[in-house]
C-alpha cells in the first residue's frame, strides 16, 4: 500500500496548476515568464492574483491530499510523511512536464497541514512575517520551512526525517534565489 500511494502521491504532484491554468487560460507558460519558475508567486507575477490563488490552492491540495489518504489508510506517521514527500517531487520534477516544476513550497505547505498542522501554522507565519518585512518570497520559503524542523524534532519525531530531506530538497531549488540573495540580485515585490 506504502508504495502504491507514493507513487499515486508524486503522480498527483506532478500536476502543474500554474502550467495547467496558464495553458487554459491563455497565458504564457510560467516557466518562460518572470523567475521561470512554475508556482503560486510567479503566477502572481505573470497571470495575476485570482490564477496564483488557484495555483496556490492547487499547490496545496496535492500536498494534503495524499497525506490524508494515507492516514486513512493507517499507515504510520512516517509513511505519511514519505508520501508528502513523494507528492512534493513531483511538484518539484512533474513527468507530465518534462520534470520542469515548481520550487515545491506550497505543496509542501499542504503535507504538513495534513501531517501536523501546528508545524503548517507556524510556516505560514514564519513565510507571511517574513515576507512582509523583506518582500522576497525565496527568502521567506528558506526560512519558514527550516523553522518547522525543531517543532517536529519535539512534537513529531517520526516525520523528521522526512521533512528534513523535504527541507534540504527545497533549499536545494532555491540554490539560484540564494546566489541572487547573496549577490543582492533577488526579487522583491
Amino acid at each position: 500500500m506504502f508504495w502504491l500511494l507514493a507513487i499515486l502521491a508524486y503522480l498527483l504532484g506532478s500536476l502543474s496548476f500554474a502550467i495547467l491554468l496558464s495553458r487554459l487560460t491563455g497565458n504564457p507558460d510560467p516557466r518562460m515568464s518572470g523567475s521561470g519558475n512554475a508556482g503560486a508567486t510567479n503566477m502572481l507575477r505573470v497571470a495575476g492574483r485570482k490564477l496564483a490563488i488557484l495555483t496556490l490552492l492547487g499547490d496545496l491540495c496535492k500536498g494534503l491530499l495524499p497525506v490524508l489518504i494515507a492516514s486513512i489508510a493507517g499507515l504510520s506517521l512516517q509513511e505519511q510523511a514519505w508520501i508528502g514527500v513523494s507528492a512534493v517531487i513531483g511538484h518539484l520534477f512533474p513527468v507530465y512536464f518534462r520534470f520542469r516544476g515548481g520550487k515545491g513550497v506550497a505543496t509542501a505547505a499542504g503535507m504538513l497541514l495534513g501531517l501536523y498542522p501546528p508545524a503548517a501554522l507556524l510556516a505560514v507565519c514564519a513565510w507571511l512575517l517574513t515576507f512582509y518585512l523583506t518582500r522576497t518570497s525565496s527568502l521567506a520559503a528558506l526560512i519558514a520551512t527550516p523553522l518547522t524542523l525543531p517543532l517536529l524534532a519535539w512534537q513529531e519525531p517520526a516525520a523528521l526525517l522526512p521533512m528534513s530531506a523535504l527541507t534540504a530538497l527545497i533549499v536545494w531549488r532555491h540554490r539560484g534565489n540564494l546566489r541572487d540573495l547573496f549577490a543582492g540580485r533577488e526579487r522583491h515585490f
